[in-house]
């Protein structure tokens, strides 16, 4: 059980957990996940020339001293709409009328408005000019034919599963969302909603987690809070194995008479203990049971939510297939002074704010570790290095930005 460094306990995470393997997945059940391997177009997009506007397709050359004083008149030869698949043509002389979409007929060489026209359907007059190529969408010019249009290694939103339909895809190969069960322990913890006795709290920490987990791209199932006896914990940890890629306790971690997660997962599996240098958040634990990632974190709501930040997230991304990293970083001004303890790597809940093109944070009035009021006020975590003892407003400091 000897002290270590934030990065020491977060390489061995690291080097224990794999990314999930790749599911075969229908496109919108897809989203939020991210891409095992790269999206092509099989053919260009558009596929075919195609009207950009509601209006005439016409040679250009027909209508080239068209004027509102001296519009030109042609005879108009048939209709062309979006989803036509009738080849049509037109000659010199005459025009077509065409629909936003539709294929372009051979034979033009562009699309007159219905705007500039008397919008006829016999013959129309034309009152201006057009150049060559006029609110024509070319084929390819959006993608061409074996373009990758999605990297592997993106998450799909909205815009790339619309991507993936656009060249055909119906399903897509994705990393899953890693599904991670989140429990809490403890003999004073209540639901919220129950009545309160004394020496009781309401259980925050697990409906905290499941919601860090989804913000981190998996699937949150939070746990019933579970009391400090160390065969139900045990039993009810098993149970979640067989739907569990990671478990996440909170409680029961530190040097405690009833530590519970700690007595029940000391020598089970390779789950081992540690302090690591930091504040909040020095005591944790990390390792497998029956190959399951089991992350114990410390029991104060702030400890609880910085350790997820600086550990389970990044470990939640490798599942995923992702750089493993935590939550990106800014580098900013400080707005007033601040202490650090030595030897501890300290973050400090803060207020991040953009302005005259730089970044200013301010570190919170209060910074216990059971002080969630400070935390769900932050945007971000101030993250002084282990030699940083005394740091003056307008130094330099990485920031962490929260979710």
């Amino acid at each position: 059980m000897g002290m270590r460094t934030v990065d020491e306990h977060l390489t061995e995470i690291l080097g224990s957990v794999a990314a999930l393997p790749p599911l075969d997945l229908a496109l919108l059940e897809a989203q939020g996940t991210v891409l095992a391997e790269p999206v092509s177009a099989p053919v260009p997009l558009p596929p075919f020339d195609n009207s950009a506007m509601d209006g005439y397709a016409v040679v250009a050359a027909d209508v080239a001293g068209a004027t509102e004083a001296e519009p030109v008149t042609l005879p108009v030869i048939g209709d062309i709409v979006a989803g036509d698949a009738a080849v049509s043509a037109i000659r010199t002389g005459l025009t077509a009328r065409i629909m936003t979409g539709a294929p372009l007929p051979a034979g033009a060489d562009a699309v007159i408005p219905v705007e500039w026209t008397d919008g006829g359907a016999a013959t129309v007059r034309i009152t201006r000019p057009a150049p060559v190529g006029n609110y024509i969408r070319r084929s390819g010019e959006d993608v061409l034919a074996g373009q990758i249009v999605v990297e592997a290694g993106t998450r799909l939103g909205a815009t790339q599963i619309a991507m993936a339909a656009a060249v055909g895809r119906s399903r897509v190969v994705v990393r899953p969302k890693p599904r991670v069960v989140v429990v809490s322990t403890g003999d004073e913890l209540q639901e919220p909603g129950a009545q309160l006795a004394p020496g009781q709290i309401w259980e925050s920490n697990s409906y905290m987690l499941t919601a860090a987990v989804v913000e981190a791209g998996g699937v949150g199932y939070r746990q019933a809070t579970v009391h400090d006896e160390p065969a139900k914990v045990m039993e009810m940890l098993e149970d979640q194995l067989v739907r569990a890629d990671a478990i996440i306790t909170s409680g029961g971690v530190s040097m405690g008479t009833r530590d519970v997660v700690k007595e029940v997962l000391s020598g089970t599996g390779t789950v081992d203990f540690h302090k690591v240098r930091m504040r909040p958040g020095k005591p944790q634990g990390f390792g497998l049971l029956e190959g399951t990632p089991v992350f114990t974190l410390p029991g104060n709501p702030v400890s609880a939510y910085v350790s997820f930040q600086v550990f389970v997230r990044p470990a939640l991304r490798a599942m995923q297939g992702l750089p493993p990293e935590s939550s990106p970083t800014v580098s900013a001004v400080l707005a007033e002074d601040v202490k650090s303890p030595a030897g501890l790597r300290h973050f400090l809940r803060g207020r991040l704010s953009f302005n005259r093109g730089h970044y200013t944070v301010a570190p919170a009035e209060t910074q216990g570790s059971h002080q969630l009021g400070s935390l769900a006020m932050a945007n971000a975590l101030i993250t002084l290095p282990e030699d940083a003892e005394a740091l003056p407003a307008g130094s330099h400091v990485e920031v962490m930005r929260l979710p």
